[in-house]
């Protein structure tokens, strides 16, 4: 099976870079009024106050464990790049040799697509990160 190499909380940190999340300093010249909020892609911040970023950054959403947040990032992923989406969850769920043999080249199966939806949070969140990946890699060129 094809994987992205990083722990879950790399891959959750990338992810909701990816989805446009960044972390508000707050630095009035008093270091005990410094803090940080995790603010997410409409510009909504987090209501709770951080000490370091490193730690703002954990309220990111758990693309990798929450079946709700998994989805979130499928339905961006989809929305830039359906059918790279599809390519890349199924090289994850089984693997590049398979894809090339049993899937490049060919319409889904209702078999195929049930087993699609069945994929876990941790291979949705790895075919989101492949995908917008690729496509912002893409728009850098």
């Amino acid at each position: 099976m094809t994987q992205v190499k990083m722990t879950d909380q790399q891959l959750n940190r990338a992810l909701a870079e990816l989805m446009g999340y960044t972390v508000y300093h707050y630095d009035k010249d008093v270091p005990e009024r410094c803090y940080y909020m995790l603010v997410d892609p409409t510009g909504d911040y987090s209501t709770i106050e951080r000490p370091t970023e490193a730690i703002a950054w954990l309220d990111e959403p758990w693309f990798t464990g929450d079946p709700a947040a998994s989805l979130e990032v499928q339905v961006k992923a989809t929305r830039v790049d359906v059918s790279g989406y599809i390519q890349n969850l199924l090289i994850v769920m089984f693997g590049e040799l398979v894809y090339e043999r049993e899937f490049s080249n060919q319409l889904l199966d209702f078999m195929t697509a049930a087993k699609i939806n069945n994929a876990s949070p941790r291979e949705r969140a790895e075919a989101a990160y492949i995908t917008l990946s690729q496509v912002e890699e893409g728009s850098r060129k």
